[in-house]
């Protein structure tokens, strides 16, 4: 039996996701077993997920229901029962290497680090992995310049690196596996939602209740591929997504709030907060960087326009990050300060509200 070294590891921006949309109808291997001589016959999601790390058998059956799991050479549906040396290909649309991810020197702030793994400060604007149209200056560019003289870490083995990622635009912690058994254990905690993980984002509008939680599941849009939406759960469509939210102080068109993901999926606290009328402030992919709430007075819409120049991107911090140390089993949390955009528009806001009541 022999896999190559792809993850099916499931995060909260789907690091590999089954169900990704490209252009092209081509699909690459990313996995590849032979069934043992001896192996009784059971049904090919059971027998997957028992193959493969950091998957369920829930995302199996999704990837063939989407036609990539392939036996001998033909795609076979998830209650397939295989058989002795039966040979098991799954296959997604983008090649497992698509880029070779050189060393760059730039600059990352890292809050820890050890011989298993480290945690980045990622600053707002830098891409976290390479892409069409990002072949470099990405985190993982950084990351390898960093680690260049470590003879054990490899940048380009996906067994090695990132566990989780964050938006271009959304600033705060990551952390990176620096071997495999760093990257296997953490990648179940993520998984199995053990991990802690507070977010602070401005949103548009009073968010009415202190606390709340909205759950839907998160897909792409049918009007726009680069957009996701918010699902009934029983519709089947997109992924099982949970988001806990607080107030932490209001301005009157705007909310301070901190979110607690209880899954990882992609653009999720973005998609769940303006599914319920809160957008994130100037968040341009969804509509947050028009003014949404407010008055009609000339002197307010100069303000928000100061206020979008401040912080030109959808206004979320990854602040905090809590994990069980691979190796020594500490639990481990990690708080970071907002960046200075998202502090001086915070301030903006506040003063401008105290001189509103006055």
């Amino acid at each position: 039996m022999g896999a190559n070294t792809s993850d099916f590891f499931d995060d909260e921006n789907d690091l590999f996701d089954v169900s990704r949309d490209d252009n092209s109808n081509e699909l690459f291997e990313h996995f590849h077993f032979t069934v043992d001589k001896g192996q009784s016959m059971v049904r090919i999601d059971k027998y997957l997920v028992n193959n493969m790390q950091n998957t369920s058998r829930n995302r199996i059956q999704t990837a063939a229901d989407n036609g990539l799991i392939f036996v001998n050479d033909k795609p076979v549906k998830s209650n397939y029962k295989i058989k002795p040396l039966d040979e098991i290909s799954v296959r997604l649309t983008y090649a497992p290497h698509e880029f070779e991810i050189i060393p760059q020197d730039i600059p990352i702030e890292i809050v820890y680090e050890d011989a298993d793994l480290m945690v980045v400060n990622k600053q707002a604007g830098l891409v976290v992995h390479p892409g069409f149209g990002n072949f470099e200056g990405t985190l993982l560019n950084a990351i390898a310049w960093h680690l260049k003289d470590d003879p054990n870490f490899d940048v380009n083995n996906p067994r090695l690196g990132l566990v989780h990622r964050i938006d271009k635009n959304t600033s705060g912690l990551l952390v990176i596996a620096k071997n495999e058994n760093a990257k296997t254990l953490l990648g179940k905690q993520f998984f199995n939602k053990t991990t802690y993980r507070r977010y602070h984002a401005l949103v548009w509008g009073n968010v009415e209740q202190d606390e709340g939680t909205v759950v839907g599941n998160i897909g792409r849009s049918t009007k726009d591929r680069m957009l996701f939406d918010v699902y009934d759960p029983e519709s089947g469509i997109g992924k099982h997504a949970v988001t806990h939210y607080k107030v932490l102080e209001r301005f009157g068109y705007v909310t301070l709030i901190e979110c607690r993901l209880e899954t990882g999926r992609t653009h999720q606290i973005r998609v769940h907060m303006k599914h319920i009328g809160h957008t994130l402030f100037s968040d341009e992919r969804y509509g947050g960087n028009i003014i949404l709430r407010g008055t009609t007075f000339a002197k307010y819409k100069q303000f928000v326009n100061n206020c979008f120049a401040i912080c030109p991107r959808q206004a979320l911090h990854a602040k905090s990050l809590g994990f069980v140390h691979p190796t020594t089993g500490k639990e481990m949390i990690f708080h970071s300060e907002l960046p200075e955009d998202m502090t001086q528009l915070i301030e903006k806001w506040r003063t401008y509200t105290a001189n509103r009541d006055l």
